[in-house]
Parts: structure tokens; sequence; C-alpha cells
């Protein structure tokens, strides 16, 4: 966190030291009367230089016209640099309008939000990952615990804390019981939080207290616990969960691939809520057969293998490090490799992958997706494939927060 901030501020110093001394070799003082006197000459000219180019053309301005000889006037004036003279002449060929600063911001305003919206819709687009299904690769809404005594000036002092989370995306949180009451925790579906709170016959509820889902409480405390005022309910790091680019093109000028990060829609795939976004690495395309078959033992667990027509697939990199067990990074743990999801409740023969041996056979039109964290995935495994009208793009890259090593291109 020191070294971020170290070279932020030597950066900033450096970008401030050439510009005193460009300004200086200019002969103009930074920030004096001078300063802003050019700057306001050479903004009235380069307006002036704007109105001729734009409007010398129209008939009202050339020459014999009503204002032709204004016109005139002010290209003489600007050619001579002669700021005054173009202010006055500007004022009387465009009188300032009522509300300009409000219109100027309006019109760049609409301008930014067009361009911003076309380039989401056919290029990038920005989307975060709530929960850990992709981990390690990519990282949801996850928590750090730790003391009150431990946390640090950067992490109580409110503009500190804020700069903070803007570099690293961690957020420390410190949540005490207000009342007697009892604890309860609400699951919020694909956000990767809990909502906890307090609640008690006399107060009410306690104001929401929101916890990743991998929190781990003081000793004692879970849902149901009974609690007292004052109690520490959770001390620790709120880390907010990466946001990624999607590239929305690149699959208008190759096939999806086996590996590649997917971004899809759940809508009309069904035990999956509607309308939202989800993020895979995806497994199976059109017409494979998949299946997980048992593969020994892995650190004195069992083991299991993705099968793709019968063969192992090991390419590209990601896939083959993820059937082996290993890891992407060094600050990254190991992947889980592929498993069955265990859970009958989803079973569905052909669709789904819920025992050892099960097979599923694409469509022409099916992708299977599954999470790199296979133990902690809701996927394909439970829900079956994606069509293909329902794919958005590949996840690009991670462009926040910066101080982790997930940051950059994703494989």
């Amino acid at each position: 966190m020191n070294t971020v901030l170290f070279g932020g501020a030597t950066i900033s110093s450096v970008l401030f030291a050439l510009w005193c001394v460009y300004s200086l070799c200019r002969g103009v003082v930074p920030f004096s009367k001078k300063a802003k006197e050019v700057k306001r000459r050479k903004a009235v000219l380069t307006k002036a230089r704007k109105f001729v180019l734009s409007y010398e053309d129209l008939p009202a301005y050339s020459a014999g016209g009503e204002h032709g000889e204004a016109m005139q006037s002010l290209r003489a004036a600007w050619k001579a640099r002669d700021a005054e003279k173009c202010f006055k002449l500007l004022t009387e060929l465009n009188p300032p309008q009522s509300w300009a600063a409000c219109r100027k911001w309006l019109d760049s305003l609409v301008v930014q939000i067009s361009v911003t919206m076309a380039f989401m819709a056919y290029f990038y687009e920005p989307t975060h990952i709530p929960t850990g299904s992709m981990q390690p690769t990519l990282y949801g809404n996850h928590s750090t615990t730790c003391k009150p005594e431990d946390a640090t000036a950067w992490d109580k002092t409110p503009g500190l804390r804020w700069y903070k989370w803007l570099v690293t995306g961690k957020m420390y949180e410190c949540y005490w019981a207000p009342f007697n009451g009892t604890l309860r925790f609400k699951g919020m579906r694909d956000t990767g939080f809990y909502d906890m709170r307090v609640f008690s016959e006399v107060e009410g509820a306690s104001r929401s207290m929101l916890v990743p889902t991998d929190v781990k409480l003081p000793s004692g405390l879970h849902d149901g616990s009974v609690v007292r005022q004052g109690d520490l309910l959770w001390s620790g790091y709120v880390h907010s969960g990466d946001f990624i680019l999607v590239n929305r093109w690149l699959w208008n000028f190759r096939r999806p691939r086996r590996g590649d990060m997917m971004a899809f829609t759940t809508t009309g795939i069904p035990k999956l809520q509607q309308g939202m976004r989800y993020g895979k690495r995806m497994t199976g395309l059109p017409g494979e057969k998949l299946s997980i078959v048992a593969a020994g033992e892995k650190d004195g667990q069992a083991a299991f293998e993705l099968r793709v027509n019968g063969e192992k697939p090991m390419t590209p990199r990601r896939i083959a490090q993820i059937q082996n067990h290993e890891k992407w990074h060094e600050k990254a743990y190991p992947y889980a490799g592929y498993r069955p999801s265990g859970d009958s409740r989803y079973d569905e023969p052909g669709r789904t992958i819920c025992h050892v041996g099960d097979e599923v056979t694409l469509g022409p039109d099916e992708f299977y997706a599954c999470g790199d964290n296979s133990i902690n995935s809701f996927d394909s495994r439970y829900w079956g494939p994606v069509p293909a009208k329902n794919l958005v793009g590949i996840a690009g890259g991670v462009f926040w927060p910066f101080a982790t090593h997930r940051w950059g291109p994703i494989e």
C-alpha cells in the first residue's frame, strides 16, 4: 500500500515540476496574474478562429451580408492576434446565450453518454464478479478477518479508508451489536453477501450489516445466536469482487473455444434467476460429449477429471492447470479440479452432471459452462447447457481493483 501511495505521489510531483519548468521557459510564472491573462487571451483567439471557420461561408457573414463587415474585422483581428478586439467583435456577432454554461455541459453529457453506450453495446462492457465461483482466477466479494486493534489509520480515517478502497478494493468494517437480541443472516442471491441484522422484540431490527458469504464470525456466533449490546459481531476487510471488461466483438471474427471465459445471460435457462449475467469457463462445445470420471486421490481426497468425447482435454493451458490441480499464480491457491455436483435435486439425465460417469451430449448450438472453483460454483453441472443465443462475449481483463495480482488480461 505504501509503495502505491509513494509511487503515485512521485509521478504527480514530477509532472507538476515539468509543467512549472515549461511555463517558466515561456516567461510565465505559474498561477500568476500574467499566466491567467495568457490563458484568457489564448481562449479568446481560439474561439475567434472557430467562429470564422464555421460561419464565413454563410451569406449573412459574407461580403455584402448583414454581418459581412464585422466578420472581416474579426478575421483581421484574429490574424493580428488582437485578443481584445476579437472579444468585442465576438460579443457583437455571437451574443452570450442564457444558461450558456448549462447548455454546454448538457451537450457534452449527451455526447459522452451516447459514446459510452455505443462502446458498451458493441465493444467492451464492464461487469462485476459478485461470487467466488471463479476463484482463484477471479474473486467475488470476500472477506479477511482481523481484530479491531490491528486496524490502522488507513482503515479508520474516513478520507484515507476510501482512498485505500479505491486502490486496493478492500474496506475495513467493524460491527458491534447495537442492542440485546438475536443474530440473523439472510442470503442475498447472486451478490456474494449476507444481510446480517440483530432482531429484538423491543428495538426491532438493526441496520443492515453486509458481510461476504465466506465470513468467519467470532467463536460461538452463528445464525440464531443471542447477542448482548456491545458484543463484537465481526471485524475485518470486505474485498470487492473483480470488475472485468467483456469483449463483445471478438467472437465476430472467431468461433468460441474451450477455455474461453464466457459471459452469458440467464434468460430462458430453467433453474436460474432470469435476466442475470453469469461468467464461467467454457468447457464444452457444440456436438461434444462430456462427463466427469474418478481419477484416484489428490492430497488425501477423491480426485476427478473432465472428459470430452472420452479424452482428457489439456488445452488451453488454464484447462490443464485446473485438471492437474495446479496454481496459475504464485499468490493463488491450487485449483480443485472438476467434479460432479453431487446434488440430486438438480439431476437431469443428459443435461447435468450430478454423479460420476453422467454423460451430457451438447446440441449444435449449446455450450457447457463450468466455474473454476468447482467445489462452490452453481454452473452447467446443475442446470445444463447454455444456448448460443445467450452468449454475450469473452472476459478480456480485470480493470479494478488495481493493487492485485489478478489485474490485467484474463487467461
